[in-house]
């Protein structure tokens, strides 16, 4: 574009000197004639020639810079068009780099989403399937547990059955055996006199020593308790049994409060009327019999309550946990001490009856179901014609 501007402005000399050129040569052919006439005159001054010759030539000059001002405007109008289109070119260049750029963007843009929405609808499959699968592993692992429970459910109710069965030959055994011995005592009751109601001082002092001996071996046995408690507590948090670990914390706790009664209690056994009241039950257990007066009888039924209570607990504590059921390895059902004060009734005969409540409260408490008992205001006992059977208490007189 500059070439072709300088190419003008050169032409445009050529053409402003070509014009002066041809207004210089008919000046001079003007010139003779006018000398000629001056010398044939020769009345005219040659100043007023010269003045003429001199108008002439600023006029002609005057021409030539009005042509050269001319052309210089139009070789600058040209170099201005020239200016602004090669602007606008230059504009038209950067909007249509702009452009470009920006649908490129526009475009790797659009790449970018369609490669995320692909990443994100892969990863949204490869998530589905894995739940998919954890589902599924879930429900087999569910089945099998629940195929599990069921079998070892059935086992239980059919050790159950056949430990009943058992149990009620034992019965029908004992109650036979119990009508062959009344019998026999019968005929000694009908020599001997009514037994007096208060028992003699000789045997007051032998079962206040008795007592006295039972209440110290029940302190150490219980200092004793606590650790194999704690041991037992510590197994049930390695299992992640949370229930099973609530009941037997809250289990110890009342045998700290009972072991606490027991060390700060101040028995007089000259003013309980256990130590001189005779005897008005008898009961077997374990084929021999014992007797014992109300307030022994009475430490027995809530044995069998308190049993029946703490193996409600326990059995709805392993439903709960969803472990399997067993109440023999409860720590309760073994130790079987919670509500024994240590007085009226041996130890041994105590935890006997708790362990007949307790593993009648844990079959209720695991199949949520009041088969032997019953739930009163939060309290559990046991139905009175079950506590009855348990205990088959018979009276003397």
């Amino acid at each position: 574009m500059k070439i072709n501007v300088l190419d003008r402005m050169v032409m445009a000399l050529v053409i402003s000197t070509m014009s002066l050129v041809g207004m210089s040569i008919p000046t001079n052919a003007q010139q003779q004639p006018q000398e000629e006439q001056k010398e044939q005159k020769r009345g005219q001054p040659e100043k007023q020639q010269e003045q003429k010759q001199q108008q002439q030539q600023e006029r002609v000059q005057r021409k030539s810079e009005q042509d050269q001002k001319q052309q210089q405007h139009r070789v600058q109008q040209e170099e201005k068009q020239d200016q602004r289109q090669q602007q606008q070119q230059l504009k038209q260049q950067e909007q249509q780099q702009e452009r470009g750029q920006r649908q490129s963007e526009q475009d790797q843009k659009q790449q970018q989403r369609r490669v995320q929405q692909e990443q994100k609808q892969q990863e949204q499959k490869q998530q589905q399937q894995q739940e998919r699968v954890q589902r599924q592993s879930e429900q087999d692992q569910k089945q099998q547990q629940q195929q599990g429970e069921r079998q070892q459910q059935q086992q239980l109710k059919q050790k159950e059955q056949q430990q009943e069965r058992v149990q009620r030959k034992s019965d029908q055994d004992q109650k036979q055996q119990q009508q062959r011995v009344q019998q026999e005592q019968q005929q000694d009751q009908r020599q001997q006199q009514k037994q007096e109601q208060r028992l003699s001082q000789q045997q007051q002092k032998k079962l206040i020593n008795q007592q006295q001996q039972r209440v110290e071996q029940y302190r150490q046995h219980l200092e004793q308790q606590e650790r194999l408690a704690q041991q037992n507590i510590a197994e049930l948090q390695r299992q992640k049994r949370m229930a099973q670990y609530r009941f037997e914390e809250q289990y110890l706790e009342r045998l700290r409060q009972q072991r606490n009664h027991l060390r700060d209690d101040r028995f007089d056994y000259d003013r309980d009327a256990y130590f001189y009241t005779a005897p008005i039950y008898r009961y077997n257990r374990g084929g021999r019999y014992y007797e014992t007066n109300e307030y022994g009888a009475k430490m027995l039924r809530q044995a069998v309550n308190h049993g029946y209570e703490e193996g409600f607990r326990a059995g709805k504590a392993d439903r709960d946990d969803r472990w399997r059921g067993n109440y023999k390895d409860s720590y309760a059902y073994r130790d079987a001490n919670y509500g024994y004060s240590g007085y009226y009734v041996d130890r041994s005969d105590y935890n006997y009856y708790f362990r007949e409540g307790f593993r009648r409260g844990y079959e209720d408490g695991y199949n949520s179901r009041h088969r032997y008992g019953r739930n009163s205001g939060g309290n559990y006992s046991m139905l009175d014609n079950v506590l009855s059977q348990i205990l088959n208490f018979q009276a003397l007189r």
